[in-house]
């Protein structure tokens, strides 16, 4: 199957390339900057486009090709998400470019959402739940698939909006949690500050992620809206600690130094019954 990636240099794209390859899939990686693609280990493997997929002036069918699929990965601007440029700039070339490649032929899409979709909802959050999104970022993917499903009623294609929750492992972003914690620990700092981090969340590591993503791809019968987590809340306390002990370190963790986020709930976790059942279903066909 011949899958074409955008955003393949990025956190989850750059695990997400090899994990098809391994699955035996022709690949086209697309990202803007062709240094940095360069650097990944799978370079020599992929057909690589350089493409700004939000340029208007591009003529994307052409460039890109027509693929079996298309994982549309893609957001610049993150971890900001508050950032107004998520619905002004984003969502709307987002929504053009996934349009214009289902125009030029393009018959099945896999885009990954967020679980700040969910906004201040507390609990086990299921696809069933309504997205009620209060950040910016979270609204504009929340846009995105709402007009995309409009879209699908005037021109039908597969679509498979697979909503990631809590990722971390190699390439995540430096000013996240474990990759600052990974920071003072290597610079043997004595105290590192964080949230008092009683907080719930839900965590996934990249690799399991991008397995994930991999095998959706497979299986287009598997439509709409699909939670990609753990389904197994743990505190971020839990968490950093886990990670003092996991490296040996002795740097001390200084609880409530910094306030908790005002644009997520206490306790949120993924219920990943939907992704259970369809990755049961590789399982029984021995993939």
């Amino acid at each position: 199957m011949r899958v074409l990636v955008t955003g393949a240099t990025g956190f989850v794209g750059r695990h997400v390339v090899p994990a098809l390859l391994a699955r035996n899939h022709d690949v086209v990686a697309v990202a803007r900057n062709c240094i940095r693609a360069q650097a990944m280990p799978w370079y020599s493997k992929v057909e690589f486009v350089s493409c700004d997929i939000h340029d208007p002036d591009v003529d994307l069918v052409k460039t890109l090709g027509i693929p079996d699929i298309l994982v549309h990965l893609a957001w610049p601007g993150l971890p900001n998400y508050k950032g107004n440029f998520h619905l002004e700039v984003n969502y709307p070339a987002d929504h053009r470019f996934i349009t214009k490649m289902v125009l030029g032929g393009v018959r099945h899409v896999l885009i990954t959402g967020t679980c700040l979709e969910y906004g201040m909802q507390t609990g086990a959050l299921s696809e069933e739940t309504l997205p009620m999104p209060i950040t910016p970022y979270g609204i504009a993917k929340d846009e995105l698939r709402r007009g995309l499903e409009d879209f699908q009623t005037k021109q039908p294609f597969i679509l498979q909006w697979v909503r990631l929750f809590y990722i971390y492992g190699h390439g995540q972003n430096p000013n996240s949690l474990l990759s600052q914690l990974d920071r003072a620990i290597d610079n043997k700092e004595e105290t590192f500050n964080m949230t008092q981090g009683e907080q719930l969340r839900d965590y996934l590591p990249v690799e399991d992620v991008a397995r994930c993503l991999t095998l959706l791809c497979e299986r287009p019968e598997c439509l709409g809206i699909i939670n990609c987590c753990s389904g197994k809340p743990i505190s971020v306390r839990s968490l950093a600690e886990e990670r003092i002990g996991q490296r040996g370190a002795k740097t001390k963790i200084n609880f409530g130094f910094y306030p908790y986020p005002d644009y997520e709930p206490m306790e949120f976790w993924g219920d990943r019954r939907r992704l259970d059942s369809f990755l049961a279903e590789n399982v029984k066909e021995g993939k």
